[in-house]
């Protein structure tokens, strides 16, 4: 919540803040898939079932009801709060052995039973957490400066006043 609506770009690959955000989420061990608001459930919705309606109400200016974007269209934000979420491999811990081949003989054999974590889950969350805080950051120094904290914060509310004039 309170990410600034513009953060990214629509129209340059490589600035656009959801693949950033996925990009980053992926460098985490073990994420195999990432989504930003519902994700993998927006594949079986048509677009009017799908997209967020944009109400206006005098004092509030606009706003949105549902956030199945998940805070983020056409790779920028659009003031609602940022939703990711991600999915983990199975740990290594093997209850059984698993058919492998022996590197240097070619050979089939059975891998020994493995110990390791029991649940990484707990432990990836504050990664994905922090990286999601670092691409936000990146993309708030972007649009708004990063020689000093007073630039980005004089460029950050003379933004908001913008907002407000729209």
């Amino acid at each position: 919540t309170g990410v600034p609506p513009g953060l990214g770009s629509y129209s340059q690959w490589d600035r656009r803040i959801d693949g950033k955000i996925a990009r980053s989420f992926m460098s985490i061990p073990a994420i195999k898939a990432v989504e930003i608001g519902d994700g993998f459930n927006v594949t079986a919705k048509t677009g009017t079932l799908f997209h967020d309606e944009i109400y206006y109400r005098s004092g509030d200016g606009f706003y949105r009801k549902t956030n199945r974007a998940g805070g983020i269209e056409g790779g920028m934000t659009n003031g609602e709060p940022v939703i990711v979420g991600a999915s983990m491999k199975p740990i290594p811990t093997t209850a059984k052995g698993l058919h492998t081949a022996n590197i240097k003989t070619k050979e089939s054999e059975v891998s020994l039973k493995e110990r390791s974590d029991i649940c990484a889950v707990p432990s990836a969350s504050i990664v994905g957490e922090a990286m999601l805080s670092i691409e936000i950051l990146n993309s708030i120094q972007e649009k708004f400066g990063k020689d000093s904290i007073d630039e980005i914060l004089e460029n950050y509310n003379n933004y908001k006043r913008y907002l407000k004039k729209v």
